[in-house]
């Protein structure tokens, strides 16, 4: 019994001071809590619902309110040029918004002196960017009510700018059902619906395009010109006190600078370490393809065949140091520097801070573009020299001296700054041979856009590659076409930052710009690799920051489907991919059925095209082994375009194989019910390969190519049995 007693009371203490420390936890704790934070409620700020953009507008007096249906953020940079020109035109204040962030029942609340402007990119086959789906839907949707219990917006003031891509069918058509669903409702268009071709030239087409509707927009809104004023959309400050470890040095993301785990995606991309990386032409004397395989084991991403992988890559050396020396910045390179929005609602700071001037031109904005023609006026206010500003002045506003010396020449901003102030864009930039500008910094990270990842169709299926991702890449490099600018070699970024990579995985060597001090010669620019704090390099292992975006390119799930894929030079990358996919099934249906078990499966073609089978041939080794593995289901056609030639001297392409073999092709599609795939380029062969196809099917229903066949071709379209992954 005094054993129970003892025990009792040593529990009843224990209670007794539990129960104290949680009564006076606050008082017993204070020094290890955190100083609470006086945070401003959303009611008191007039947003009690965060998602009506129309009491945002009231709260913040802006008159205008700009949506954007943006995929890669080239839309989202277009909205936000739109709100800067509304504010240092009228002084109107604008709220851009993302639609995706948005509810649409008020869309009819927006007052009479106010507008909404519309700037929609369209996506893939005639799409609507992810962000904004659910905006076509309300628009389109008769049924969908707004406040007023009607599917109208009588007398919204709206303006719309679209962004697509002439190559393709269905150019600009999101633009066009967003002006044609507001009209229906009663809204009411200022100026003429602005489309701009990213085939040609987006940004001429946007500044032909602005000039008049700014015109309609000001008598429509009862405002004039010149009641704003220039004004910096940051304000950028040298920081004398910093803490090390939180200074970004490239990193994207908080997960990236502190290496804590998290999802991989396009905010915090994966470092994938690279497993095999080799050179897949045959002769290198001028040209370079690289296949880099990433290891993806233990990220958590995931992809399927026909998805993109984005590759961030980094500015070259060459042209970091090139707009250090322009600016005058190249002794402050290192130096910490803290970026602040003026106006948090129209431009947001576009990269992480703090950060260094030398990162945010190596790592976070994309200078080696070309350099934009509207900037180029602003910029001409900071001249070292007269005759630098006439100059800068005179492409500003003369559309074809721009052409002519910037667009042909492919100047980057730092080559044109160069060259205004009379400086050798051909030699490797020193401090003896560029001239100083004094621009301000915050109107450089304003004026260029954000370096964006460059995206590849993935070249391998996760059925035999589960824990890799393969890419394809042709180097980039050609020679500037300008006859007003010296000649020089412009190279792409992504591609040479790949075969730096790929030359550093294998211990190989290139002839780097670093290297030999000379940009005169065709030698290849050097990026610093290793990333950020050294991050993408351990050992001999080094690492590309990637993430994955999905696709709709996708095989059919019955393999009785015949196939029929078309795609010369890299555009073979995806069926690659598409081909040991249905290696992968064709095994395992065998393992399971037995050796006959491929006999009812669908015939699986591919037309291909490189110059020579000697030269550029890619995956050459691997296509016989697919055949075997599917039983010769699987046939290839190939054009060697500089080796074997038509009778009368032209050469074959795989358009001329597909005309060639009209018979099969027809018989797949109309009786088989098959599928057709096109991946390259969208400029020529796409657009041939479509046209032949319309002649074979024309031909094979007894009409024409224009009737028939184009009648064909737009229903295989709409059942999404043709599919195409092109690029400009």
């Amino acid at each position: 019994m005094a054993v129970s007693s003892s025990s009792d009371v040593a529990v009843l203490v224990v209670g007794v001071a539990l129960a104290a420390i949680y009564l006076f936890r606050d008082q017993l704790f204070a020094t290890s809590k955190p100083k609470a934070v006086s945070i401003p409620s959303k009611e008191a700020n007039g947003h009690g619902n965060p998602r009506d953009f129309v009491a945002k507008m009231k709260a913040g007096k802006k008159r205008l309110v700009i949506f954007y249906g943006s995929q890669t953020g080239t839309a989202e940079e277009y909205a936000i040029r739109i709100a800067k020109e509304a504010k240092s035109k009228f002084g109107l204040a604008s709220l851009v918004c993302d639609p995706e962030e948005y509810d649409f029942e008020n869309l009819d609340q927006i007052p009479e002196d106010c507008a909404a402007i519309f700037v929609m990119a369209t996506y893939g086959e005639g799409e609507p960017t992810d962000n904004a789906v659910q905006l076509m839907q309300n628009l389109a949707d008769d049924s969908f009510e707004f406040s007023n219990g009607e599917h109208k917006v009588e007398g919204l003031k709206y303006v719309v700018f679209g962004l697509g891509n002439r190559t393709y069918e269905h150019y600009n058509v999101i633009s066009r059902q967003v002006d044609e669903h507001l009209t229906k409702m009663g809204a009411v268009r200022m100026g003429l619906r602005g489309e701009g071709d990213d085939d040609k030239s987006m940004e001429e087409d946007y500044l032909e395009w602005k000039d008049g509707m700014w015109e309609a927009f000001a008598t429509a809104m009862g405002v004039e010109e010149g009641q704003g004023g220039d004004s910096a959309d940051f304000a950028v400050s040298e920081l004398e006190t910093h803490v090390p470890e939180k200074v970004y040095h490239g990193e994207l993301s908080a997960r990236a600078l502190t290496r804590s785990k998290g999802i991989h995606d396009a905010k915090n991309p994966y470092a994938a370490p690279i497993g095999i990386a080799r050179e897949l032409f045959q002769t290198t004397d001028d040209r370079n393809c690289v296949h880099v395989e990433l290891s993806i084991e233990g990220s958590g991403i995931t992809y399927q065949h026909g998805d993109h992988v984005g590759v961030w890559p980094s500015n070259p050396d060459v042209e970091v140091d090139r707009l250090l020396y322009a600016l005058g910045l190249y002794d402050k390179r290192d130096t910490v520097i803290g970026i602040e929005s003026l106006d948090p609602a129209l431009a947001k700071v576009p990269f992480p801070v703090p950060t260094t001037y030398g990162t945010v031109l190596r790592h976070y904005i994309d200078i080696s573009a070309v350099a934009g023609r509207q900037i180029l006026g602003a910029l001409s206010k900071y001249a070292p020299t007269p005759e630098a500003e006439a100059y800068l002045k005179n492409l500003n506003t003369n559309k074809e001296e721009y052409h002519a010396v910037v667009a042909d020449g492919c100047l980057k901003l730092g080559e044109l700054l160069q060259l205004a102030a009379g400086n050798n864009i051909t030699a490797r930039p020193t401090a003896q041979n560029t001239t100083a500008w004094n621009i301000p910094f915050d109107l450089i990270v304003s004026a260029i856009p954000r370096l964006q990842p460059r995206y590849y169709s993935i070249s391998s299926s996760p059925k035999l590659n589960p824990n890799s991702i393969h890419v394809t890449c042709v180097v980039l490099k050609y020679q500037s076409a300008g006859e007003r600018v010296p000649t020089k070699w412009v190279y792409g970024v992504g591609s040479n930052y790949l075969l730096n990579l790929k030359a550093a995985a294998n211990g190989e060597t290139l002839p780097l710009i670093s290297d030999t001090g000379d940009a005169e010669s065709a030698t290849i620019p050097s990026y610093a690799i290793e990333g950020p704090r050294g991050a993408h390099r351990e050992e001999n292992i080094y690492k590309v920051p990637v993430h994955v975006r999905r696709s709709t390119f996708r095989l059919p799930t019955n393999p009785k489907s015949p196939i029929i894929m078309i795609g010369p030079g890299t555009g073979v990358a995806p069926f690659r991919g598409f081909i040991q996919e249905r290696v992968a099934l064709a095994r395992r249906t065998i393992e399971k059925n037995g050796p006959d078990a491929l006999k009812d499966w669908g015939r699986i073609s591919l037309f291909y095209g490189c110059r020579r089978s000697d030269e550029d041939f890619l995956y050459k080794e691997e296509w016989p082994e697919y055949t075997k593995d599917l039983q010769g289901k699987f046939t290839m056609h190939c054009a060697f375009s500089r080796e074997v030639y038509r009778p009368d001297g032209s050469k074959i392409y795989v358009q001329d194989l597909l005309w060639d073999d009209r018979a099969q092709v027809a018989d797949a599609i109309l009786a088989g019910k098959g599928y057709v795939y096109i991946c390259g380029d969208a400029k020529s062969m796409s657009k041939a390969v479509e046209e032949t196809l319309a002649r074979i099917l024309g031909e094979a229903k007894g009409g024409s190519a224009e009737v028939e066949g184009t009648a064909e071709v737009k229903l295989l379209k709409e059942r999404s049995r043709l599919m195409l992954d092109v690029w400009s």
